[in-house]
Formats: C-alpha cells, sequence, structure tokens
C-alpha cells in the first residue's frame, strides 16, 4: 500500500493531540478519535487529515499537525473502483473507497476522485473537497 503523494501543496492545516509511544510517517492519513485525537487509519474511520510531518516514538512530542485539503495521489482499495467525480472515504491504512450515502450523510468523507478508478489503483484526489 503506498502513502498519499502530495501533488498540490495544502493551504490548510490542523493540530491534534497524538500519543507520544507512537511513529508516524510522513503522509499517513489519520483517523479521528475523541477527545480532538488523531491516530493512524486503519479501517473505515472518520477522516483527520494527511500528516504533514514524520513523528518519532518515544520523542517527547504530543501534538501533530495535518493537511486537510490539497491534491493528493491515493490508492483506492482492492475491493472496487469508482467514477470519476465520486467523492470517497477512508478504506484501511492508507487506503480509500467510493463513499456509500451513510458516509456522505455523516459527513466521512476524503474528498473527490478527478479521475475513474478500479480496485488497487493510485489516483488522484482532491482532499477536503465535495463540489
Amino acid at each position: 500500500m503506498a502513502v498519499p503523494v502530495c501533488i498540490e501543496t495544502p493551504t490548510e492545516f490542523a493540530s491534534y493531540d497524538i500519543s507520544n509511544a507512537v511513529a508516524i510517517p510522513l503522509s499517513t492519513t489519520m483517523k479521528l478519535t475523541d477527545p480532538h485525537t488523531a491516530i493512524a487509519s486503519s479501517g473505515l474511520d472518520v477522516f483527520a487529515g494527511i500528516s504533514w510531518e514524520e513523528k518519532t516514538a518515544i520523542d517527547g512530542l504530543t501534538r501533530l499537525t495535518l493537511a486537510k485539503n490539497g491534491v493528493w495521489d491515493m490508492q483506492f482499495n482492492s475491493s472496487a473502483g469508482a467514477t470519476e467525480g465520486a467523492l470517497v472515504s477512508l478504506s484501511g491504512a492508507n487506503l480509500i473507497k467510493a463513499a456509500v450515502a451513510t458516509e456522505i450523510f455523516s459527513g466521512n468523507i476524503v474528498g473527490k476522485i478527478d479521475e475513474a478508478a478500479s480496485a488497487s489503483e493510485v489516483v488522484r484526489v482532491r482532499v477536503g473537497r465535495v463540489v
């Protein structure tokens, strides 16, 4: 699985709490947990952002900056693809999938794809956009 690759630099960022004990590689998709905490995504998670900096374990840092928008190349899961313009959501560690209605209604969206995607393909995603 490939980590997201930044194509157009983000302009919106947010800082989240993070455990000092974990290592987070650069460009990791992150999920939101309560309260205002981010951890690496691992499934059908609520998208918090993409790590904009690398964090090593036990380095004393408990905050991490996440990119909230930008254009990224991201990998689809191995189950199915989507048509261009589809909204996408998280589907595992650094993976996306076509969003279903419940994810769209709850706001659990990563962004919108600019091209058609097949299973396991890397596609261009406009993170943080739904129109």
